[in-house]
């Protein structure tokens, strides 16, 4: 007799979906694991049959003001059987409980499953567009530095007005990882624009990038490209935002695949022209 079970899983088992979505060609990053479980402990469920892990995925709350959906992946020999769609609706379901009344939910579906996700109630908001580029080496701009633990309050300032919703704790993990580097621009007025660059499993991925100006992005993104020289580069931007889309003409990068940003709920208000790049398509 089949026994499903959808439980909570530990950080070992959220490695091991990673583990699955680098086989399927995600591409995430040395570290990603250890820092989506710390962004919510409680945050992480799976689909047992008989307490086999068959599939999984991110069920995210922000301090009950905002969910996100991410890392859903299926075992290959379970898919096309129905039980992707059970265990969908059971983290949506789950994490609605975990929300505060009204909360949105956000995702980012990639094009073929967006009919499915839009029948579970979810609304296109806009386009993310995966783009590749090699690292080469560009003249130093004095007003970019590592960040240091004493920039992250300013940091924090500026990712909660893109983000949307305080996710403090994720952050400065992010910003500190050993497999990254985080980079700030400021100048007489102060924080300008901060990125983050982290190793992935073949090349590097760029995310968050957010700035104040073209001028500022454009910056951040020459110091990423200077770290990695000869290495792969990708980056997520929002095609919403024109000013991101001339950064990439401006360098040339190669377009690879699309997502959609999709809500269940009120979309956020968000400074799109300040989004250069987004974190991670797996927790917004």
């Amino acid at each position: 007799m089949s026994v499903y079970d959808f439980r909570k899983l530990s950080l070992d088992q959220v490695r091991e979906l990673v583990s699955w979505a680098e086989k399927e060609g995600w591409n995430p990053g040395l570290q990603d694991a250890e820092l989506f479980y710390c962004a919510d402990p409680d945050g992480f469920y799976g689909y047992f049959l008989n307490d086999l892990l068959i599939g999984g995925g991110s069920l995210v709350s922000y301090s009950g003001a905002f969910g996100f959906m991410g890392l859903f992946i299926m075992k290959p020999e379970y898919r096309n059987q129905g039980v992707g769609q059970v265990l969908w609706e059971l983290r949506k379901n789950a994490l609605l409980k975990r929300l505060k009344p009204n909360a949105a939910i956000g995702m980012d579906g990639v094009v073929a499953m967006q009919p499915f996700y839009q029948k579970g109630g979810f609304e296109f908001a806009f386009t993310d567009e995966r783009h590749e580029n090699l690292g080469k080496t560009f003249p130093n701009n004095p007003a970019i530095s590592l960040i240091a633990k004493e920039d992250v309050s300013k940091v924090m300032e500026l990712d909660l007005e893109c983000f949307g919703f305080d996710r403090s704790s994720f952050i400065e993990n992010w910003l500190f990882q050993s497999t990254g580097q985080a980079f700030k621009y400021t100048d007489e007025n102060g924080l300008q624009g901060f990125v983050v660059i982290r190793k992935v499993m073949e090349g590097y991925k760029i995310g968050p990038l957010f700035a104040e100006t073209l001028e500022v992005a454009e910056a951040l993104y020459e110091r990423c490209l200077s770290t990695v020289v000869g290495a792969k580069v990708y980056i997520d931007i929002p095609l919403s935002n024109p000013l991101a889309i001339v950064l990439t003409q401006k360098y040339q990068t190669q377009p690879m695949f699309e997502c959609g940003r999709m809500y269940y709920g009120q979309p956020p208000v968000l400074p799109i022209h300040k989004i250069f790049g987004i974190t991670t398509l797996e927790l917004g």
